[in-house]
């Protein structure tokens, strides 16, 4: 683990997204609200919360990190079959967010993985990405696409 003692504290954001295909049985059970597990977005966000405060735990070299906003929204492409999570993070401290949105956009996909695989095993996790970040020490960052 790095040390970040000499670091300067300043606010830090950063938001990532990840994408899930989820292929017409999938995605009309989703459109219709008639999950047999329940709500899914709802308990997607739940999981993406949860990953974000739990990022050091699940990745070996990550500082633990007051957290202190996060940000849970899905987009739903019909034409794609796809849901699409953003995760937007913010913390004030020496070190950034960038694994906490990726972990949170992860674990909000694997979740809407399990609450829909009776309908269809296979859905496809996709183009997990950080998209932007800001603060700290080397600037800010938004991806072109």
């Amino acid at each position: 683990m790095i040390d970040i003692s000499t670091k300067d504290v300043s606010v830090r954001t950063a938001k990532a997204k990840g994408t899930i295909a989820l292929g017409e049985n999938a995605f009309e059970i989703i459109k219709q609200g008639t999950c047999k597990k329940g709500d899914v977005f709802t308990t997607a966000k739940i999981a993406a919360i949860q990953a974000v405060k739990s990022t050091p735990n699940l990745i070996p070299m990550c500082h633990p990190i007051p957290i202190e906003g996060i940000e849970v929204d899905f987009e739903q492409d019909e034409s794609e079959k796809t849901v699409t999570i953003a995760v937007s993070v913010k913390s004030t401290g020496k070190t950034g967010v960038e694994m906490e949105a990726s972990c949170g956009a992860a674990a909000g996909c694997l979740t809407i993985y399990d609450m829909l695989k009776y309908a269809d095993k296979a859905m496809i996790i996709k183009d997990v990405k950080l998209m932007e970040k800001a603060g700290g020490k080397s600037g800010d960052y938004k991806r072109p696409d």
